[in-house]
């Protein structure tokens, strides 16, 4: 009897200690996995950076022993939350200029502009986010406080949109430029044949390359700043549109340091030394780092009347914008980057920008194809043209919250007509069944939580307009998860190791407090971030 009692506990003694030792258990939740049935899951388990298996918290607590254990009591769990159009770069170094996103009129730009200069005595002056729309008065501003205030220093202040800024007389002497200038695919604003500062598109340029190039270390600050925020709003990966590929290898050495832990998709920048340099070194791939794209702009954007349309601006007779380069280049970029395999992605505001690119791409593509060459903002379709989307598999990748910035006035530029085929995300979708979502940070609010609020109620935070703006291209909240996790991953050929709880996938997850899937539509902005994990480790928790 003693020996059969013997043997009984040693059986059981066994049973206890065949549970699989694992690193993380995440258990009493709702983990809305996101895979192709969307089904949800009460738990998950995850071992050496990766997903083992999602599941109930009985099952998975019974088959597995963890080193950590997150009980999320009841709380609500996400894939990590992506976003396929931002500056990340660019974000992290407005952190430390002024900020001018909000300002209610020219005046109150100034006096921000002043006291952060009282402040800071760098030679250069730089701020970003002001937007006339926002003003009583709409026009563009002139720059004549700007000369009282900092006869000597050199002042650039940005545009929300990154597509114009206003500089003082100092910046612009610096620069060499002059009453009457022109430049191709961009504007030197003159008024009475006076400059008034305004520059637009590539005339920005003419300032911008006098600005002092920033030092290793205030780019890796920059990177390292964006991160902390982006981790703080639940984001895991991001796509920066358009960098240098030094940028690049900067950003690689930092993450195998350890000191970047954001996941990023680099869109190389459209230039020589760029094309150079990834036809001859090919792709970078790693747990964290994706450069296998180019960035081009067809045109400007619509708030600064740089986007180039088929018919004039219904509030400029006589102004069509522009293209910043002719057809041509693009054409033989498409050809470059097609023969080397990489993914073209291209600014497309205007609906003549838009035509000239679903065309160039439809020449090398040619018909149904898997290469995902994106239409970056894809924002005023002519309605003779969405089927080109479809027809060649081109990717567009839109910013929901453009949508509700722009709403107050985007009809006086495009009139009623024109204004149906603008923001069409769902029209869009239908095209090829799925469709990246982002938000264009800086120019909006990095959030993806405002990004899916967005997406599918169209209402700015206090509820205008009544019912929506323009309802009909509305995502569901399905459509608007997928497009904040698996469709980014989709769009950057990275489906199959992020942008769902699914085994073998990395353990990229964010813990919200709320259900996207059934909240009231008023509380769904209130959502808070609770934890946001990368390969499984945390790398923001709200309670410290």
């Amino acid at each position: 009897m003693r020996i059969v009692f013997l043997m009984i506990s040693i059986c059981l003694l066994a049973s206890c200690n065949t549970k699989k030792k694992i690193d993380l258990l995440v258990y009493n939740s709702t983990v809305y996995t996101v895979d192709s049935s969307f089904k949800t899951a009460q738990a998950f388990a995850v071992d050496k950076g990766k997903i083992l298996e999602a599941g109930t918290t009985a099952d998975l607590q019974n088959k597995y022993d963890a080193k950590e254990n997150i009980d999320a009591q009841g709380k609500f769990v996400y894939p990590g939350l992506m976003d396929a159009h931002s500056h990340f770069l660019q974000y992290g170094q407005f952190l430390n200029q002024v900020n001018l996103v909000g300002t209610v009129s020219w005046d109150d730009v100034v006096n921000r502009t002043k006291d952060f200069a009282d402040r800071n005595k760098e030679e250069w002056i730089q701020g970003n986010g002001w937007d006339q729309n926002d003003w009583p008065v709409k026009n563009f501003p002139t720059n004549e406080k700007l000369n009282q205030l900092f006869p000597d220093r050199p002042v650039v202040l940005t545009r929300i949109d990154g597509h114009a800024v206003i500089a003082n007389d100092k910046a612009l002497s610096i620069a060499g430029i002059r009453p009457g200038d022109k430049i191709s695919g961009g504007e030197i604003v003159t008024e009475n044949g006076k400059l008034t500062g305004v520059l637009v598109d590539n005339a920005t340029d003419l300032v911008y390359s006098k600005i002092p190039a920033p030092t290793a270390a205030q780019l890796t600050d920059a990177l390292v700043d964006a991160q902390k925020n982006c981790f703080a709003a639940g984001l895991t990966t991001v796509e920066d549109c358009g960098l240098d590929y030094k940028i690049a290898l900067l950003a690689d050495s930092l993450q195998k340091a350890g000191k970047l832990k954001m996941k990023l998709f680099i869109m190389l920048s459209d230039s020589k030394d760029n094309f150079d340099w990834a036809f001859t070194h090919g792709k970078i791939k790693t747990d964290r780092l994706h450069v296998n794209a180019f960035k081009f702009f067809a045109d400007g954007a619509l708030g600064s009347r740089g986007a180039c349309l088929l018919q004039p601006y219904s509030d400029k007779p006589g102004w069509y914008g522009f293209l910043l380069r002719p057809q041509s280049h693009f054409d033989s970029a498409a050809k470059l980057v097609y023969e080397h395999g990489f993914q073209m992605c291209t600014h497309a505001i205007g609906d003549s920008a838009n035509r000239m690119m679903l065309h160039v791409y439809a020449k090398y593509l040619k018909g149904k194809n898997d290469r995902r060459w994106r239409i970056e903002h894809s924002q005023v379709i002519n309605q003779n043209d969405f089927h080109l989307f479809g027809d060649n598999s081109i990717i567009p990748s839109v910013q929901p919250t453009h949508a509700t910035s722009d709403m107050y006035w985007a009809g006086d530029r495009l009139g009623k007509e024109r204004l149906k085929g603008a923001y069409a995300n769902k029209q869009l979708l239908e095209q090829n069944g799925w469709i990246p979502l982002g938000t264009d940070f800086p120019v909006e609010d990095i959030s993806p939580i405002k990004t899916f609020y967005a997406a599918v109620f169209r209402q700015d935070a206090k509820g205008w307009p009544p019912g929506g703006f323009q309802m009909e291209n509305a995502l569901t909240r399905e459509e608007a998860l997928r497009g904040l996790t698996i469709w980014v991953a989709k769009s950057n050929f990275e489906e199959n190791e992020k942008g769902s709880i699914e085994k073998g996938k990395f353990a990229d997850f964010v813990i919200l407090d709320r259900d996207l899937m059934k909240a009231p539509e008023k509380d769904i902005l209130a959502t808070k971030v609770l934890m946001t994990f990368v390969n499984g480790e945390k790398v923001f928790d709200s309670n410290n």
